[in-house]
């Protein structure tokens, strides 16, 4: 039988939200970050199980935290790297044979929706190889120089800010963890693997609610967010 995973690469510091714990142990709302984000994949039915990859001083914690919780059943840790592509590439290593589909999904981003997930793993089932959620840029772009002067404006209607979970096929992503290392540049998610291998990534559509969390201003829309989602019953 076929499987879908869903890897949580969660060994950053999260220095930009000020000091204190890795950024997957801040709380929001009185519950840390990494519960919301596996709590979210764990509850896709499309998810079979999870597997964090938690900081290595802290595997035996987070190990610890989740086991409390009600989906632990689905989910395991592993210690990460110092960086987010070698985390993943370690998690890769721990998933079962059976698993062909493979989720990657930033621990900070913990309000990712059900059908989301459900929606980038049906787009890799459906025979797209890489599938990323990206939404419209709104904002308008600038390109400008080390001096801070504009050398130009940029189209906006191509662009897409891109979130996570990011799907791919199993074989795929870990031929790309296989081919380039760190020495080949630093990709900031994984679908930057895959174009470099060039092979076509599949943008869907994301959701805002997938947002990522960076600084303390984020944290407060995140609050808002939770008690939205509890006022109308959703449970978070």
């Amino acid at each position: 039988m076929n499987r879908t995973a869903a890897l949580v690469p969660a060994a950053g510091r999260g220095e930009r939200l000020g000091p204190g714990e890795p950024k997957a142990l801040r709380e929001i709302a009185g519950v840390p970050i990494l519960i919301y984000a596996v709590s979210a994949l764990a509850s896709a039915r499309s998810i079979d199980l999870v597997v964090v990859a938690a900081p290595q001083s802290d595997v035996e914690s987070v190990t610890a935290l989740l086991s409390q919780q009600s989906f632990s059943d689905k989910v395991s840790v592993v210690a990460g790297g110092d960086t987010r592509q070698e985390s993943v590439a370690r998690a890769l290593i721990a998933l079962p044979t059976d698993v062909d589909v493979v989720l990657v999904h930033d621990a900070a981003r913990p309000l990712v929706p059900i059908e989301l997930i459900s929606a980038v793993v049906g787009s890799v089932r459906a025979g797209n190889p890489a599938v990323v959620p990206g939404l419209c840029v709104t904002d308008t772009i600038k390109e400008v120089n080390e001096h801070g002067d504009v050398l130009a404006t940029i189209d906006r209607d191509p662009l897409r800010a891109i979130q996570t979970p990011q799907g791919f096929d199993r074989e795929l992503l870990q031929r790309a963890h296989a081919e380039l290392d760190e020495s080949q540049g630093i990709f900031t998610d994984d679908a930057g693997l895959i174009e470099e291998m060039g092979v076509p990534v599949k943008v869907i559509e994301g959701h805002v609610e997938a947002m990522k969390i960076t600084r303390p201003f984020d944290l407060a829309i995140a609050e808002t967010i939770i008690a939205k989602r509890r006022a109308s019953g959703v449970i978070t």
